[in-house]
């Protein structure tokens, strides 16, 4: 990638634009008013023109007064940061910071602020990044041409791939560069994913070459998209006071940096661009729980007891999983139950149950590790239910307008508080250390909405508390070292790259028995590492081989974790799972580490799914492939042919997975699958 900084002679703004290498001879002369390196707005500055006023805060006067100052490298721990800085009005020092970390095809860029003058600075929008010029391979505005590519995200069905035509969505100049053309989309709470994904593609259909953004950010975020004349710009970061209700003072002497962002360019497909992207997440994971090196598999028995574990039935499914490949048994909601109390509002107190659990919890975790796996447990620690004590500590709860913050049946503590500290170390680590506890699921099942009192502005007050969530988050790994953290929102609600970075890994939906499964579980492939997306295989003793065989076929595309009637199934359908989990071992290699494609139909119906899917993801050398295909509602027989990487050599199959025989023919250059029965599934893993 080339990251090439412009001056506009007329404005003096300078702003950037991103090229793949490849494609650098392709670059034409193209006339546009160069968008700013930096979106800024300081309350009493003037707001933007041309009609944005209340649709965006971008281009404002703050903008407009940036005097840029200096552009330096740092070269520092291997890594090269640009650092470009202005001065804003009286005493501000702005500086944008694009780095690259060699081995990495992304570049992190973040703004900092640093208060040099004499009064405060009340920001009411700072940016993460801001690219300008798009496309650079057209001199007009590129007609017919651009795709805004976004991931929607809603409970139980996170990841649907959104692509609109620039043309469709109103983002079209008009006949003079007057009025401003915008689209400002995002999230607004403490669940990051929960209307989109935080994550942008802009692509060139004409020029075969597509930028991709990722925000990492726990709450309000913002991403921009718009023009004046023939460039589009693209631009994101916290969500701003019309959008997130956020305002930010500076005082003199202090400092701000925005959350990141990861950008990046390539001449490439989607599925690929997205691919350079979360390669970035495997930063976090070096040096991580020596346990998660080889993807071990997991079992919930969440779809089990459903909220009601005891010693009993947990004795009962330790004893079925002894000796079958499983490394976690997770004790899941419901252990700290009180007689009469629901596990959906019975948290905060977080005492064991006396009634499932007589003796304690250690009689049922020692029994765990005989039967040769790591306990683990689950901890919704940052709300309080309605049927617990802390529920009305009000003093150590987040407010609204002074008034305690209540979603549904539940409260928030306030992570900015000394005493919730101390509270949640006692209950949380503490128990973790005293009872020897080797995984820690945390779940989060409402969000706190604009924000919360405690600071200038709600939005602020939101930020500041989701940093201090995540401070303690980086507590608990320091006092239980080796710990393995899922990270879990009623599902996939916070699947964003600074909540991944924290975690092990993460459940990748509540989808827990859906036939929708796979599609899910696929769609992340373009948002997280597949080692870390933990996908759900309920199994039900009713459950036919076929149905078996599709639900664990959904687990190749990530991490298995298994639940469901486990004590219950027969030995026929033992015996499939048996031939799964051999399956998933094998594989592991190419999860952990490869790249994806997509084949197949678009999905339009999640809930009554038709066609097929293929996932076919090779490792880095192209050595191994792991194909999985899915049917749902078929018409009639399909055949399915699947392109195989020109490589020096001929595939053979190593190993497959499937309830029955299939029709197959495994050709040099691609795979041909016959398929006739709806909601079915393959898995093939193929080596050269």
């Amino acid at each position: 990638m080339i990251a090439r900084y412009v001056m506009d002679n007329q404005t003096g703004q300078m702003g950037l634009i991103l090229i793949p290498l490849s494609r650098v001879s392709s670059v034409c002369e193209k006339k546009f008013k160069v968008d700013s390196l930096v979106q800024l707005k300081w309350i009493g500055d003037t707001y933007p023109g041309g009609f944005a006023h209340g649709h965006s805060m971008r281009g404002s006067g703050t903008v407009d007064a940036l005097q840029f100052e200096d552009q330096y490298q740092i070269e520092q721990d291997g890594q090269l940061t640009v650092v470009t800085v202005f001065q804003s009005g009286e005493g501000g020092r702005i500086a944008h910071h694009l780095v690259w970390d060699p081995g990495y095809n992304v570049l992190e860029s973040f703004t900092t602020v640093r208060n040099d003058g004499q009064s405060a600075l009340t920001a009411e929008m700072i940016s993460s990044f801001s690219l300008t010029g798009l496309t650079p391979y057209a001199e007009d505005e590129a007609p017919e041409t651009l795709i805004l590519h976004r991931i929607l995200s809603s409970w139980s069905a996170e990841g649907r791939l959104l692509s609109s035509r620039i043309e469709d969505l109103n983002l079209e100049p008009a006949w003079a560069p007057h009025a401003v053309r915008g689209l400002r989309f995002g999230q607004i709470g403490s669940m990051p994913v929960r209307d989109y994904f935080p994550a942008a593609f802009v692509e060139d259909t004409r020029a075969g070459v597509i930028w991709g953004v990722q925000l990492a950010h726990p709450a309000s975020w913002q991403i921009e998209l718009g023009r004046r004349d023939n460039a589009l710009f693209l631009s994101g970061g916290l969500a701003d006071r019309e959008f997130g209700h956020w305002t930010k003072t500076i005082r003199p002497g202090e400092f701000f940096q925005t959350p990141s962002a990861y950008l990046t360019v390539a001449a490439d497909n989607l599925d690929n661009t997205a691919a350079r992207l979360t390669e970035i997440h495997k930063r976090s994971l070096l040096g991580g729980p020596e346990t998660e090196k080889d993807l071990p598999i997991i079992f919930n028995e969440f779809c089990t007891t459903w909220g009601s574990p005891s010693s009993e039935n947990l004795y009962a499914i330790a004893e079925r999983l002894r000796g079958k490949g499983i490394r976690y048994l997770v004790i899941d909601s419901g252990w700290y139950k009180s007689e009469g109390t629901n596990w959906f509002n019975g948290m905060g107190d977080w005492e064991v149950s006396k009634r499932d659990f007589p003796e304690g919890l250690g009689p049922t975790l020692e029994h765990i590790r005989q039967c040769g796996m790591i306990p683990g447990i689950w901890f919704e620690m940052e709300v309080c239910g309605t049927e617990s004590a802390a529920f009305r500590l009000t003093d150590h709860l987040l407010k609204r307008d002074g008034i305690p913050i209540t979603v549904g049946g539940r409260r928030f503590w306030d992570f900015r508080d000394p005493y919730v500290v101390s509270y949640l170390k006692e209950k949380v680590i503490d128990f973790l250390k005293d009872h020897g506890f080797g995984y820690l699921k945390v779940d989060y099942n409402d969000s706190l909405g604009i924000g919360c009192d405690g600071a200038e502005s709600l939005g602020e007050g939101l930020r500041e508390q989701m940093e201090a969530v995540q401070d303690f988050f980086r507590l608990i790994r320091k006092e239980v070292p080796g710990i393995v953290i899922e990270n879990c929102a009623s599902g996939g609600h916070r699947l964003e790259p600074s909540m991944l970075g924290l975690t092990s890994m993460s459940s990748f939906s509540d989808a827990h028995e859906c036939e929708e499964i796979p599609i899910i579980a696929a769609n992340m492939h373009r948002v997280i590492l597949p080692r870390q997306n933990q996908i759900w295989a309920v199994l039900r003793q009713t459950d036919s081989l076929q149905r078996l065989a599709y639900s664990l076929s959904g687990t190749m595309l990530g991490r298995m974790c298994l639940s469901g009637d486990i004590h219950e199934l027969d030995q026929e359908q033992w015996s499939l799972l048996d031939k799964a989990i051999a399956f998933y071992k094998k594989a592991v290699p190419v999860i952990k580490e490869g790249k994806s494609s997509r084949f197949g139909p678009a999905i339009s119906s999640y809930r009554h799914p038709k066609g097929w899917q293929g996932i076919m993801r090779s490792s880095a050398d192209e050595s191994e492939i792991l194909i999985v295909v899915h049917t749902f509602e078929l018409e009639g027989k399909e055949r399915v042919i699947l392109p195989l990487p020109p490589v020096s050599g001929t595939y053979k199959t190593a190993d497959l997975f499937t309830d029955q025989e299939v029709e197959m023919v495994l050709d040099r250059d691609q795979i041909s699958i016959s398929l006739d029965r709806s909601f079915a599934a393959i898995s093939i893993l193929l080596t050269l």
